[in-house]
């Protein structure tokens, strides 16, 4: 299947975007989802973040040209939102890097869509990031972070962040000693990337949830997959 093709699986579709709204689903971005759809509501974790400030719980969420209804809401807390089966989709563009436990997060993603319901992700390579140093992270990492139900208040991978982060292409991040503090206070700015991720990981992600294999492939910088919930 080309992209152009599983884009056009969410025409006309309603869906959930979490951590957005992101450039690359613009008009003129590589995955022009938003002027697909119908209807797409928002989930960020807090009022301010480090890309978005004053977000108000309504119907503020602005996408493109276009507004859907903003949750104020921990990714992994989705439920306390959203019913079971409420969508038809969810996407979610350079945002699962961020949390410390992004198995809990799909769990809630698949909970959310309908049967039939698509899940697209979009994470960032390493390769082409400050992450280049660093391993890719084994999905038996993120099982076992899962099955302890990591928080998202832990710090257990800032020391191999602060040793491996490469700063020279994280202009805002400054000096090591600044980046040092604002990666003690991630829980309030989510600036860190706990989590580094490649292909393979992304399709046995999918597999282990039990969600058919639509669409996959590396695109610039980034990698996409799209699940389809059985």
């Amino acid at each position: 299947m080309q992209l152009k093709d599983a884009l056009e699986l969410f025409r006309g579709k309603c869906g959930l975007e979490v951590g957005g709204p992101s450039r690359i689903f613009l008009k003129d971005g590589l995955i022009p989802i938003y002027p697909l759809v119908k209807e797409l509501d928002g989930c960020n974790f807090s009022k301010e973040t480090l890309w978005e400030h004053g977000l108000e719980e309504g119907q503020t969420y602005k996408y493109g040209d276009k507004v859907g209804y903003q949750f104020i809401c921990e990714a992994t807390n989705l439920e306390e939102k959203v019913l079971p089966n409420q969508y038809d989709f969810i996407i979610s563009s350079n945002c699962l890097e961020h949390s410390t436990n992004p198995l809990k997060i799909l769990v809630r993603f698949v909970m959310a869509v309908k049967s039939g319901g698509l899940i697209l992700l979009i994470l960032p390579k390493k390769e082409v990031t400050f992450d280049h140093k660093r391993k890719v992270t084994t999905y038996a990492h993120l099982y076992e972070d899962y099955k302890k139900d990591i928080g998202e208040d832990d710090l257990s991978h800032l020391p191999e962040i602060l040793e491996l982060h490469d700063l020279s292409l994280d202009p805002p991040a400054g000096t090591l000693e600044q980046f040092k503090e604002r990666s003690l206070k991630n829980y309030d700015n989510r600036g860190l990337h706990h989590h580094v991720f490649d292909l393979p990981l992304l399709l046995t992600i999918l597999k282990s949830l039990n969600l058919e294999k639509v669409y996959s492939d590396d695109i610039v910088s980034d990698y996409i997959v799209i699940g389809r919930k059985k």
